[in-house]
């Protein structure tokens, strides 16, 4: 019975946010209250599971998100993904200009929301296209891929790190094995793929967007930009390296894992970046202090949709529904890494918010991991690579994709939903193969 009150539920949760139109806040929040109420668990007792989910899940992520949108605001501020991405390009040259995009995507895309970084970076690839010569499109999908990966795979953004803390996995390594799984996902999906459109003659909307222009004299230097931006990632994969070789043990490794936190790195690199991009070139605390808020309020949503995808995952778990989930995978005869993708998968071609599907499926799967032989970071990559799956109409990077690129809906389907599925089935693919090579955990 638990089963079918939770397929109930999905299809409920799908009519509030497809056919209603309500936020997927208030979708998750009548959908966690209907799942309880369903399972013979009474209001007082539903109300309590909720509050207790949206606490627990917001409590360990909740300035992660701030930090990295803080830090994504000064990198756009000051100009420091242009350097960036002036400086591959000059490095790369034309002949591996792909390379260029696909990198500044990386590099611009570990701390900055999906939509956020393709706004910033969204004007180099109009100039470098009509500079160079080349098809729109063989500089946009690459772009659009790493900037994909990056925001679906790997800590520290939010649906990643959300997934990982729900299943107790090690935030460091699901980073490490994300950016070995990046590498494949981003190549196959952004420039091979771009070459089958390489010739299309697609040309930029003009009125969609006013890039900001940056005199040369105020673009930070690309020593300070790279290392603003990838202080983040560098303390995390410091923090992986140094408990893998110390085995967890000493001062080292307790100085490491400290630091490596996603909540602290992310601090220390807004802290760094408030001086390197903001105050060392001339702006004031206030101005810095507003924008800053900015960035904040600016994922305020978002924040509180994980919170309420916490919340029904608690009350899958406190309804005994978890249970029934546990039982049924145990007697399937597919890896928990497949039917964890599958989930995100189906909820994400339903839902079309890539974070939504995945802290969803995060909370369907989640009785399935004492006891599975999967590490869970593995399981957080699958998890989120299936909410890549099949881009389409509901999903608001389609439309992104669509306006700022100038292509039809057809042209969408090709280019965009094709990449997104490539990015998403690679993921499914690496965590299988990486499964096999590292075993069951210790």
């Amino acid at each position: 019975m638990s089963l079918i009150i939770l397929g109930l539920s999905i299809v409920l949760l799908l009519f509030l946010i497809a056919r209603l139109k309500l936020s997927a806040l208030l979708a998750l929040v009548l959908t966690s209250f209907a799942v309880g109420v369903m399972n013979g668990m009474s209001a007082e007792a539903t109300l309590r599971s909720i509050l207790k989910g949206i606490g627990d899940t917001m409590g360990g992520l909740v300035l992660v998100i701030v930090f990295g949108a803080m830090l994504g605001k000064l990198i756009e501020d000051s100009g420091a993904a242009h350097t960036i991405s002036y400086a591959l390009i000059r490095l790369f040259g034309q002949r591996r200009i792909q390379l260029a995009v696909v990198l500044t995507g990386f590099i611009v895309g570990l701390p900055m929301m999906y939509n956020a970084s393709f706004l910033v970076l969204i004007p180099l690839i109009y100039t470098l296209s009509a500079t160079t010569g080349l098809s729109l499109m063989y500089l946009g999908i690459p772009l659009s891929s790493a900037l994909s990966v990056t925001h679906g795979y790997l800590p520290p953004h939010p649906a990643p790190t959300s997934i990982a803390l729900m299943f107790k996995a090690d935030v460091n390594l699901t980073l490490l094995y994300g950016l070995v799984l990046a590498v494949p996902a981003t190549l196959i999906g952004g420039p091979l793929l771009a070459r089958c459109f390489r010739n299309r003659k697609i040309m930029p909307p003009p009125e969609l967007y006013t890039p900001r222009e940056f005199r040369p004299e105020e673009l930070p230097g690309l020593g300070v930009s790279l290392f603003t931006t990838t202080i983040p990632v560098l303390l995390m994969l410091a923090g992986a390296v140094v408990t893998m070789a110390t085995s967890g043990n000493g001062a080292a490794a307790a100085a490491a894992k400290f630091v490596s936190e996603p909540n602290v790195a992310l601090l220390l690199a807004v802290l760094v970046g408030i001086y390197t991009l903001g105050l060392r070139r001339g702006r004031d605390m206030d101005s810095l202090m507003k924008s800053l808020g900015s960035g904040a309020s600016s994922v305020a949503m978002i924040t509180l949709i994980i919170g309420c995808g916490g919340a029904f995952k608690q009350v899958l778990l406190d309804s005994g529904t978890g249970d029934a989930i546990k039982s049924v995978a145990s007697q399937a005869n597919l890896s928990p890494l497949v039917l964890a993708w599958g989930t995100a998968a189906l909820l994400r071609v339903s839902l079309g918010s890539a974070t939504v599907a995945a802290i969803t499926a995060a909370g369907i799967v989640l009785p399935m991991i004492p006891g599975s032989g999967i590490r869970p970071e593995l399981l957080v990559i699958s998890t989120a690579a299936g909410s890549l799956m099949l881009s389409h109409f509901n999903d608001i990077g389609f439309w992104m994709f669509k306006e700022y690129y100038g292509v039809s809906v057809k042209e969408t389907f090709q280019m965009w939903t094709t990449m997104e599925t490539i990015v998403s089935v690679v993921g499914l693919l690496g965590v299988l193969a990486l499964h096999a090579v590292l075993g069951a955990p210790a």
